[in-house]
């Protein structure tokens, strides 16, 4: 870990903090302030990589990791009106999202990086944008996966509503996860501005 990366490293490491404290925020009816946050990891991760490789990349990933699992810690401590803020099956679900995801990033990113400027972030953080979702709401939320935390209630998440308030009838978590993947794809699509203005200025300061 070099000090050229400290940067990366403690963007990352703000960035899971506050979404790990704007998650207790709603935002309407089926996201929270950390859906809009959280995203932005993703812009980390691929600056990072366009600008100092792979390897870099992944050190940033891994801080962001202990991280997330310090403020997961912290949360299954703090106990609010319905039990601990951060169940079992949230924590785990959040940690192997974030990690296979990011991971998932930095390689399809490193793949693609001889193409077009736009097409590695593009495509990395499309991919790694769905693995992130998918894992994260099925691990804490589906009923399938109840064996993992029994004593933990996740009724509330298997109420049968109507996806987003006007589809065919679905349980409420997969509302939640789809309205946080649309939220994350309209931020892969934004955050190419800042990552084209931000590689440029780094890599000619590196020049």
């Amino acid at each position: 870990m070099t000090r050229i990366h400290l940067p990366g490293i403690l963007a990352m490491a703000a960035i899971v903090v506050a979404s790990n404290i704007l998650v207790q925020f709603l935002f309407g009816q089926w996201l929270t302030w950390g859906a809009f946050t959280y995203p932005l990891a993703f812009l980390v991760t691929d600056v990072m990589n366009r600008v100092y490789g792979a390897a870099a990349a992944r050190r940033v990933v891994f801080a962001g990791f202990v991280v997330g699992l310090i403020c997961s810690f912290i949360g299954t401590q703090i106990i609010g009106e319905f039990g601990p803020l951060v169940t079992l099956r949230i924590a785990l679900g959040s940690g192997l999202a974030f990690l296979t995801a990011q991971l998932m990033d930095v390689a399809i990113f490193d793949r693609l990086r001889g193409g077009a400027w736009w097409k590695a972030p593009l495509a990395s953080t499309l991919v790694g944008s769905a693995v992130d979702t998918a894992l994260f709401f099925t691990i804490a939320f589906s009923s399938m996966l109840s064996f993992i935390e029994p004593a933990n209630d996740t009724g509330w998440a298997q109420e049968a509503l109507p996806l987003l308030g006007a589809g065919p009838v679905v349980p409420l978590w997969i509302s939640l996860a789809v309205a946080d993947w649309c939220v994350k794809l309209a931020l892969a699509l934004i955050a190419l501005v800042p990552f084209r203005l931000i590689t440029r200025r780094l890599i000619a300061e590196l020049a």
